[in-house]
């Protein structure tokens, strides 16, 4: 959730880099601060709240120098609170910013303590700031500091180092949480995210996992994981290549489908390590709310409620808590009995969702141990009025129709059943596997998006029909019922979704020729009961087009069209077996020549009952 910006350059920077924190306001945060070299002193100016609040303060008392860091944090280690926001100090002549979670800060903090060292804050990042103050202590210099210092972290971070002593550079570094080096003429620039600079360059380098950059107003110098020296190359970003723009696509739906290697990728960012999830990200009472979790209540709407009924089975196999999945606007409206110690959990892209807002209202009122939101708007009621929450970091999705919002909410809600897991007996080699599982994701989603072509032809066997049915089993049942969502919104064909076991209970009688039948098929445990069901349409002359992993045996032939998927474990399969599904609406949509990002009647967020 935090914002990095920093700045070396002839000029003053201050407002460079507040101009920077508001550009990354739609992460999220709770605190904003600002570090300048000026004369032989590091200026500092911290607050609490909005980046307003920091502007107005150096409005009033002005920070003059042309090398400074800032930060917009959320809070993770220690309540939100201007000792605990960024930059911090060490004994006044280094100053550091930092994003992701430090799994080892206690043991530093302890060896730190014992060095002389004097903490101001209740966080992780300040034990980054005393080490490499140690590290210069003996001798070296900031650069080879970070780099000594950087080899005794366990967890994840971007970070960026400025020094008394050196006062024409920043050190950055990254290791699970994203940097890039803004190139300018006669002074440079880093950041989280390139939107922080847009307003100063369009030229950056995307520092890759575990490089290390040296940036001065002159140039840079970049360090592999191996500590060889690197060149990575410089992109061009033009200012049409924004959210609000749809690019080289058609239709703003096809880009956010295309998008979602990218944004799984940022919701993933500062939140797993090599081999664990770092669940200190969720923020400062996450470890207490989670703890007291017996069961899990989830409350949402359309899509969400979608991510809401597959995180169900993650949660009942995986984590083994029990868990409930509710309709907003049924929830609001019935007498129920609330679980003891159960976890209130709302789904929403926007935030804004009426009903399910106004159900996490009701909840307040009726025994809850306590709320948790997923959801895309930082600044949302949603969030604000949640005890936790977990941001999506889905960018602002313009299409009516969900797409990349859906893929990060099955991601959030993966880590918080494998946080939930850690609690009920998940063991530590089991979390590994599903870690390794959401590394692997972002590129088993590109290779997914390769099948565009592929399916783009078979839609056309869709372009005379008017219903449809999906089907799926266990935790495909509900993608297939997002795949169904989203064909009836965009091309307007009626279609819905089943459990596959449930056609021979009436869904049958509506197969024919003309009603054609779409199934997920992973290679899992219920294959061989797929395809006894998918024998039984065939059986009565359907059309089956179906999405199956290459290994289980189904290609097309008479009355199916098949397109193979890639094996990926089995825990990231409902993730992505959604893509396709997406891709085939989308092109029906478009064959069929409806309004694919605004289809009628529908509303991106719908704010009433």
């Amino acid at each position: 959730m935090c914002g990095i910006v920093g700045a070396v350059a002839k000029r003053e920077v201050s407002d460079i880099l507040v101009e920077g924190l508001r550009r990354l306001e739609y992460r999220g945060y709770d605190s904003a601060g600002v570090a300048v070299l000026n004369n032989g002193q590091i200026g500092v100016t911290k607050r609490l709240g909005k980046v307003e609040v920091l502007s107005q303060a150096l409005t009033e008392s002005p920070l003059g120098g042309g090398t400074g860091i800032a930060h917009t944090r959320w809070a993770t280690h220690g309540k939100p609170s201007e000792e605990n926001a960024h930059p911090h100090l060490s004994k006044n002549r280094i100053a550091l910013v930092h994003n992701g979670i430090i799994e080892n800060h206690e043991q530093l903090r302890e060896q730190l303590t014992d060095a002389g060292y004097v903490f101001q804050s209740q966080t992780d990042t300040e034990t980054i700031v005393h080490l490499v103050d140690s590290k210069i202590a003996t001798g070296l210099d900031l650069l080879a500091a970070v780099k000594a210092s950087i080899n005794e972290l366990d967890g994840a971070f971007g970070l960026a180092v400025i020094s008394l002593a050196e006062p024409d550079k920043i050190i950055c570094a990254r290791s699970g949480s994203p940097l890039v080096i803004g190139v300018g003429i006669g002074e440079n620039f880093i950041a989280s995210d390139q939107l922080a600079l847009r307003q100063v360059t369009d030229r950056f380098i995307y520092l890759e996992e575990g490089d290390i950059a040296c940036v001065n107003s002159n140039g840079y110098l970049i360090w592999d994981e191996a500590d060889e020296p690197v060149i990575r190359a410089t992109v061009s970003i033009s200012d049409k290549l924004d959210a609000a723009d749809k690019g080289e696509y058609r239709h703003y739906m096809l880009k956010e489908i295309y998008e979602q290697p990218k944004v799984i990728k940022n919701t993933l960012q500062g939140r797993i390590s090599k081999d664990k999830i770092l669940e200190q990200a969720f923020g400062t009472e996450a470890k207490a709310i989670l703890d007291r979790a017996e069961h899990v209540q989830i409350v949402a709407c359309g899509t969400s409620y979608h991510s809401g009924l597959v995180a169900r089975y993650w949660l009942e196999e995986i984590a083994g808590v029990p868990c409930s999945v509710e309709v907003a606007s049924e929830f609001r409206y019935r007498k129920f009995v609330v679980p003891k110690n159960s976890l209130f959990v709302t789904i929403s892209q926007s935030g804004e969702t009426a009903d399910t807002l106004a159900a996490l209202r009701l909840a307040k009122t009726l025994g809850y141990a306590s709320s948790l939101a997923i959801c895309n708007v930082a600044q949302s009621s949603l969030v604000r009025e949640s005890d936790l929450a977990i941001m999506t970091e889905a960018g602002p999705e313009i299409g009516v129709a969900s797409t990349k919002a859906f893929t990060t909410q099955l991601v959030a809600l993966l880590l918080v059943t494998i946080a939930l897991g850690r609690r009920h007996g998940l063991t530590a080699e089991a979390e590994a596997e599903m870690v390794a599982a959401l590394h692997s994701l972002p590129e088993a989603i590109e290779s997914t998006l390769t099948l565009d072509a592929e399916i783009k032809r078979k839609s056309e066997h869709f372009a005379d029909k008017n219903h449809s049915l999906f089907l799926g089993r266990g935790a495909q049942y509900p993608v297939a019922m997002e795949g169904a969502l989203k064909l009836k919104e965009i091309s307007y064909i009626h279609a819905e979704a089943y459990p596959a076991g449930e056609l021979k209970h009436g869904p049958l009688a509506l197969v024919d020729a003309d009603m054609p039948i779409v199934a997920v098929a992973p290679n899992n445990e219920l294959i061989e009961k797929l395809k006894s069901n998918l024998e039984e349409v065939a059986a009565r002359g359907g059309e089956l087009f179906v999405f199956a992993d290459v290994n289980t045996g189904l290609s097309s032939g008479p009355g199916l069209i098949s397109v193979h998927m890639p094996t990926v474990a089995s825990v990231i399969e409902p993730i992505i077996y959604t893509v396709p599904l997406q891709l085939l609406s989308y092109h029906v949509a478009v064959l069929k020549g409806t309004d694919v990002d605004q289809p009628r009647n529908l509303a991106k967020s719908v704010t009433v009952e």
